[in-house]
């Protein structure tokens, strides 16, 4: 809003002291003396958790318990199993081999060898380890999927997962080898052999060595019993585990793209007409009315924009052709913030439910079904929906970026941010070329994540001797996902270094006062980026700001002391 219409004064962005204590990263050690006042989650309940609460546990914020209802299932879908071993019925990786090798019968007293050679032989994985948080949240998948008593495992694994979780461990899983057909075997074995005692483990920390791991949990290594290796590796856990926190992230940093987007129109004094949400009701579009909401709601209490009249004005000199008259509506970038934002949140909405159910899921082969007395051999663990949902979430996300970076480049471009300096650079401009890299840097960030734009869910090809002759790719879709979502981060880093020193140059010539979100997001920035008065390399910065970005409670740390800002925050 103008100074007229909201009588705010002139404002310049100070470093909050409050900030500079910020961590570079959430991922950071909970101490033993505060873990007792983590929430804990029940698993295993007909309360399934949320992405949310995954996202709290794989950063270990929260522990895991079994749900109450959970062991009697476990216990009673183990029995059957044993039952129809002593039978000597032909059960597929129980008695007989795996994949194709499925009509070699197998002696049921041979049944811990075959589960522990089936991790053995699966336990290829290549490139570097998935992250901390990653390994747990697969971790916690799996232990979801096991509690449901289907699976037909003992108490004693579900039991080392609760375990693992809440000493703040995760298994070294590579990250490359898995095609999401079988589930994901090969991530998901190296979880196995890691609980057998063979693979490598890690807190948030580093490496931890096997006999410190396990004194932790209190146990020993595990020791797989008839299908166990099996129920361990067969099923959608990675793939899950990863969207899981995908979807959480990519949540948030839409909201904060809403509030840079913001930020940019404040700038160039944007007509908040088209925010209004009259224009998201009309659409229709659950999406686009949610983002016309929160900036509504965000601008409420002042914002340096056009205000809002319901009629427009006057033509002035009407019945003559006059040029150079003032627009009565922007360009794209900040017009159409709720209708490009309003897409993307329909796209994570719908990422997040398949990845929401796709976690309560059983999702390994056979299912054992006690109450009916059935073992059906099936195809569960095909990883189809997230594969879809993974690469939907990708795009998404990117437009996210390209609207980021197209707000960047018009605030640098002296030709079109409507009196700043060249990118942004007011001390002896031309000697110093202010903000130009970090420009160039955006633009290059948005390249290569167009890069990952082709599919990944389509790219079956046939392996396993032609027995996974179609297979999903759904754990490389959801690595992709998480891989662009970084990327989006340090745009996202770029553009409020950028906005928050546009932002001050403006206060300096005399514009009123940005609405409190941007405010509060100048103060976050400049604890990390001070005023860009000479040039600097930047690179740590904006890596250092795109760390906070990613991380779990980043709105809430932004809009700490602003009730109004965070409820606005939290309506979607």
């Amino acid at each position: 809003m103008t100074a007229s219409s909201r009588g705010l004064s002139l404002i310049v962005f100070e470093r909050s002291p409050l900030m500079t204590a910020l961590p570079a990263s959430s991922a950071r050690p909970v101490p033993a003396s505060h873990q007792q006042s983590m929430p804990t989650y029940d698993v295993g309940a007909d309360q399934v958790l949320s992405l949310t609460q995954i996202e709290a546990v794989a950063h270990h914020h929260a522990r895991v318990a079994l749900s109450a209802c959970a062991p009697g299932r476990i216990a009673t879908s183990a029995a059957f199993l044993g039952e129809l071993v002593s039978q000597e019925r032909c059960i597929y990786g129980v008695t007989t081999g795996y994949g194709p090798l499925a009509n070699t019968h197998i002696d049921p007293r041979s049944s811990d060898v075959l589960q522990r050679k089936l991790v053995y032989h699966l336990a290829s994985g290549v490139g570097a380890p998935l992250p901390w948080a990653q390994a747990r949240a697969i971790m916690l998948c799996r232990l979801q999927a096991l509690s449901q008593g289907l699976s037909a495992v003992s108490r004693r694994v579900p039991d080392m997962l609760v375990a693992a979780l809440n000493a703040g461990l995760a298994p070294v899983i590579p990250e490359k080898g898995t095609v999401g057909a079988s589930g994901d075997l090969t991530p998901l074995s190296h979880m196995a052999l890691t609980l057998m005692g063979e693979g490598g483990w890690r807190d948030v920390e580093g490496p931890v060595t096997n006999a410190d791991a396990f004194d932790r949990m209190g146990a020993a290594p595990l020791e797989l019993g008839p299908k166990e290796g099996l129920a361990l590796v067969n099923g959608t856990s990675a793939m899950t585990g990863i969207a899981a926190l995908n979807g959480a992230q990519a949540r948030r940093l839409l909201k904060l793209a809403c509030c840079l987007s913001l930020m940019n129109a404040e700038i160039f004094e944007g007509h908040l007409a088209a925010w209004h949400p009259l224009v998201g009701a009309a659409r229709g579009q659950p999406g686009q009315d949610a983002i016309h909401t929160l900036l509504w709601a965000l601008t409420s209490q002042g914002a340096a924009m056009t205000p809002f009249e319901p009629l427009p004005p006057l033509l002035d000199g009407a019945g003559d052709v006059r040029a150079d008259q003032a627009y009565p509506q922007d360009p794209y970038s900040i017009r159409c913030v709720p209708q490009l934002l309003g897409a993307c949140l329909d796209m994570i909405e719908t990422h997040d439910a398949i990845a929401a159910r796709e976690v309560s899921a059983v999702t390994d082969n056979p299912l054992v079904f006690p109450e009916q007395s059935a073992l059906i051999h099936a195809g569960n663990f095909f990883g189809q929906h997230v594969a879809f949902a993974s690469d939907a979430l990708t795009n998404a996300v990117i437009m996210i970026a390209v609207l980021l970076e197209r707000q960047v480049a018009r605030m640098t471009d002296v030709s079109q941010n409507q009196g700043l300096p060249a990118f942004l650079q007011g001390n002896q401009t031309g000697l110093n070329s202010g903000f130009m890299g970090a420009q160039v840097t955006a633009t290059a960030l948005v390249a290569e994540m167009r890069t990952h734009a082709a599919p990944a869910s389509i790219q079956s090809i046939p392996t396993n001797a032609n027995n996974q002759d179609v297979v999903t790719m759904g754990t490389i879709a959801a690595r992709r996902a998480n891989a662009v979502l970084a990327d989006v981060s340090r745009v996202a880093a770029i553009h409020a270094m950028c906005a928050v020193q546009a932002l001050e140059l403006r206060a300096r010539s005399g514009r009123t006062k940005p609405a409190q979100i941007s405010l509060a997001i100048g103060d976050y920035v400049r604890a990390v980026s001070p005023f860009l008065d000479e040039d600097r390399p930047l690179s740590a910065e904006i890596d250092s700001l795109a760390d906070r970005f990613a991380a779990p409670g980043i709105l809430k740390d932004i809009s700490q002391g602003l009730p109004s800002v965070q409820e606005a925050l939290s309506q979607f």
